[in-house]
């Protein structure tokens, strides 16, 4: 399993990661959620040894990240955002190359467990030039099972792949979690909801919740902000947000898209009856009276919303230019 304590990475006078706390569990899916520029590739790259962090710890399978390095690399499979391959190779001498690096036994009889696995035994000596992206990504999946870790770590591992791709890598993933305790990071919120059995949502280097689905769900329905729908007659907009604000338990309205959201003054008050009664008192006719937060993209922009209107002006351009370039690149 993978577990972080208090993890911090930090640039000068700048926190990329400020003390972080998750763990990750053998059998299941753990989606690392967040925009781009959350934190999310520093992370994943203090657990797997590639740089060290600015204070806290992390373990996986039991050995410390950065006093017990070469044990947990051992133990440990890592996909990285763009697959490092070698073009001119197959993906069965690639394979092969790996193996020798990591000094496997049976190397052979291994590498076309891990291309069967995936599904590239038939292109196994094809160029890997020649393949589409979505092959190249099930390569890198490959090496990163090679090993048979007890962990894994996939970096957007369906970024950049057509959708029949995506639907293929997303099988794969769901199977892999099966066997090992799988971290899988994607800002693709409809693809976790699909794929993870529990999420942690990092943004500007904070965890801003963490839970299965359901929990997360549950917590922000619980008295949380409702969508109104309703027919009313046109130019009555004003009129419905006026009627809704004057509930004594809602603190805030705004129009949306799809109706009318209103914000209760106290989460532990549900405001739905109140406002279901003020509808009907104004004589209109309520369509659909529900919770916000019914699937994890609201979730997630809930969250985010909540986390942004704490975050002080400006804290976006408080990295400095002297960042890695690898951290320039995430944040882009």
């Amino acid at each position: 399993m993978i577990e972080v304590q208090n993890l911090t990475k930090r640039y000068g006078g700048f926190t990329a990661v400020d003390s972080i706390s998750f763990e990750a569990h053998p059998g299941q899916v753990t989606g690392f959620l967040g925009p781009n520029g959350a934190g999310k590739t520093t992370t994943m790259r203090m657990l797997t040894g590639y740089m060290p962090p600015t204070s806290g710890k992390a373990t996986v399978a039991g050995y410390d990240v950065f006093e017990q390095s070469m044990e947990v690399r051992k133990r440990i499979g890592y996909l990285l955002e763009n697959v490092p391959l070698y073009r001119d190779m197959t993906p069965y001498s690639y394979l092969m190359y790996i193996a020798e690096i990591r000094g496997l036994d049976r190397r052979r009889q291994k590498v076309e467990e891990a291309l069967d696995r995936v599904g590239m035994l038939g292109r196994a000596n094809s160029q890997i030039r020649n393949l589409s992206k979505g092959m190249r990504q099930r390569v890198g999946i490959a090496q990163a099972i090679l090993h048979n870790p007890d962990v894994l770590i996939l970096d957007e591992p369906t970024i950049g792949l057509d959708p029949h791709q995506v639907l293929e890598v997303r099988d794969l993933v769901r199977e892999l979690g099966r066997d090992h305790t799988l971290l899988f990071s994607t800002h693709i919120l409809s693809e976790a909801e699909q794929v993870c059995d529990r999420v942690v949502i990092i943004n500007h280097g904070h965890i801003i919740a963490q839970g299965t689905p359901a929990e997360l769900r549950t917590e922000l329905e619980r008295g949380g902000r409702v969508l109104v729908r309703l027919h009313s007659p046109d130019g009555a907009t004003q009129a419905v947000l006026d009627a809704i604000q004057a509930i004594p338990t809602v603190a805030a309205v705004e129009p949306s898209r799809d109706g009318v959201i209103a914000t209760p003054i106290n989460p532990e008050v549900d405001p739905r009856p109140d406002i279901a009664r003020a509808v009907v008192q104004g004589g209109w006719d309520l369509i659909e009276l529900r919770p916000l937060a019914v699937n994890l993209e609201e979730i997630f922009l809930e969250l985010t919303r909540q986390s942004e209107a704490e975050e002080t002006e400006g804290t976006a351009s408080d990295a400095p230019d002297t960042l890695p370039e690898e951290e320039r690149e995430e944040m882009a």
